[in-house]
């Protein structure tokens, strides 16, 4: 079946809810709760979806319990699996304009935004396919002649994965495929802002070949069913991208079963720009960095860390052109920049800025929520950039999660490194120079899990993702984001067995006390 954007988008009419995909079937919340989805660049509902409860999620994670221990999905071949992720794949490249508007619509980003993301989201699932098989684990020289050493890879078993609505399908993408290609089953959980991406998915992997109950899909809050899969015993591994404080709960669900975790928590990010660094391309790329998807990015580059002698005219240039950016809607060919993903984030973006004024901060431009026109309508914040901000500010401290850009200045290059560091965060980070040297230098010396050198925002499914500090644990993409679905297993074989020798060789001991031999 063709995924089109109508299997979501028919709020209104008499068409099935979905939403709650167990055991290869769509099926009604266990209470019949629905819940609204609505796009943020105007507050329309474009979708209703099944509200699932906690019993759901339990029936989800039983259905992928089940898949696992006695299911087909894991005993095929590594290249088998790596097959159906191409089919996947294939697929969505195939849907590409109807996952791009469904996911356009849920999140407000810019269609072509959107479409940018599916590219991504099929190379991920092509990368995966294509590794397949590649990594058959090794053989231990053991020393001696009557042994085989082997460590292999097996699935890690049942996977909550837990995605954001910033990178809905993208983010999910990253651990689905992984986690299918390892063998695993998997239960996923959307944010309720932003499923209707996900629900097309499970029609695709349905379509490609996965078997039924492999893949599972619960739609709701994470306060109702975030509960059962962190705290499960049935579940291995707890794979969210979310906040810190989301990963701090999860954690703490997850301990009491020993489960396995890995987290992707956003950021703070320093963008450090040199003075000798290309002026244009600097310029350009500060603003890519931090307004694009409106700063709703974890990796944004919401921290521009400038040399003191080029800072004024720099940051002038910067605000000069981030008044001129144009804010819109998914379909308008003529904006730059969406809304904010809900009225609530407006308002603790537009209250995270008024907090940095009230501590000093100067507000250079934006600062204010939009109350007329057409923008009215939706959840819109101007770029706002912020100068004169200095050390222990909460927006240098706290992740906005918006289109806001704090400006701090230094004059050496030991200093652009301590400030760069001055988090406790650790997700990515940039540094502009063209000294090569000083390039890799700071490179070297920046905490963070991705640094650019004169470059923003690009990264390849090649290439592992993930932070230092509370900026999360473990690594997506690459070839350490499948190994954090996989267990490592050594198998020791004595092709020569024979009595080792450590007991009965000797003498019995005589008895002595009670009982012995008189």
């Amino acid at each position: 079946m063709t995924a089109t954007a109508e299997h979501v988008h028919q709020a209104g009419t008499s068409q099935a809810i979905k939403g709650l995909y167990i055991g290869g079937t769509w099926q009604q919340a266990s209470d019949g709760g629905t819940a609204s989805v609505r796009c943020p660049a105007d507050g329309r509902e474009v979708a209703v979806v099944a509200a699932s409860t906690a019993e759901d999620a339990e029936r989800a994670i039983a259905s992928a319990r089940a898949t696992f221990d006695g299911g087909p999905w894991r005993r095929l071949t590594d290249i088998e699996r790596g097959a159906v992720l191409l089919r996947v794949a294939d697929l969505l490249e195939r849907d590409k304009a109807a996952y791009a508007r469904a996911e356009a619509l849920d999140t407000g980003k810019r269609l072509v935004e959107a479409e940018y993301d599916m590219d991504d989201i099929a190379a991920c699932f092509r990368y995966y396919g294509k590794i397949a098989g590649l990594d058959a684990g090794r053989v231990i020289d053991t020393g001696r002649p009557n042994a085989i050493s082997r460590v292999v890879y097996e699935p890690l078993g049942v996977c909550a994965l837990i995605a954001p609505w910033n990178y809905p399908l993208l983010q999910a993408a990253w651990k689905v495929a992984p986690a299918l290609v390892a063998g695993n089953s998997f239960v996923l959980k959307p944010s309720e802002l932003t499923p209707s991406t996900s629900i097309l998915l499970m029609e695709t992997l349905e379509e490609a070949g996965v078997p039924a109950g492999v893949a599972n899909l619960v739609t709701g809050s994470g306060s109702t069913v975030g509960g059962p899969l962190s705290s499960d015993p049935r579940v291995d591994l707890v794979s969210l991208t979310g906040s810190l404080a989301t990963g701090q709960t999860i954690m703490a669900a997850a301990a009491e079963t020993v489960k396995n975790v890995a987290f992707e928590l956003g950021g703070k990010n320093p963008n450090v720009v040199f003075a000798d660094a290309d002026w244009d391309a600097a310029v350009d790329n500060a603003l890519t960095a931090i307004f694009l998807h409106s700063g709703q990015v974890c990796s944004a580059g919401a921290r521009l860390v400038i040399e003191e002698s080029i800072a004024d005219r720099f940051v002038a240039e910067v605000v000069d052109r981030a008044k001129k950016i144009r804010m819109g809607g998914p379909f308008d060919p003529d904006a730059e920049t969406g809304p904010l993903i809900s009225a609530k984030h407006r308002d603790q973006v537009h209250a995270y800025v008024q907090a940095g004024i009230a501590e000093g901060a100067e507000l250079l431009c934006g600062g204010y929520i939009p109350d007329e026109g057409p923008l009215a309508d939706g959840y819109f914040y101007p770029p706002t950039v912020l100068g004169n901000c200095r050390s222990g500010m909460s927006v240098l401290r706290d992740e906005s999660f918006g289109p806001v850009l704090t400006v701090e200045t230094f004059r050496t290059e030991d200093q652009a490194v301590a400030i760069a560091n001055d988090t406790e965060y650790g997700l990515a980070g940039a540094v502009w120079t063209s000294d090569a040297s000083k390039a890799q230098r700071v490179a070297g010396a920046l905490r963070h899990g991705t640094v650019w050198i004169n470059d923003y925002h690009p990264y390849v499914p090649q290439a592992e993702w993930g932070g230092f500090g509370k900026s999360g644990i473990g690594r997506e993409l690459g070839q350490a984001g499948l190994n954090e679905y996989r267990e490592a297993k050594h198998i020791w074989q004595n092709i020569q067995p024979a009595p080792s020798g450590w007991f009965g060789t000797a003498p019995a001991p005589k008895e002595t006390g009670e009982g012995a031999a008189e």
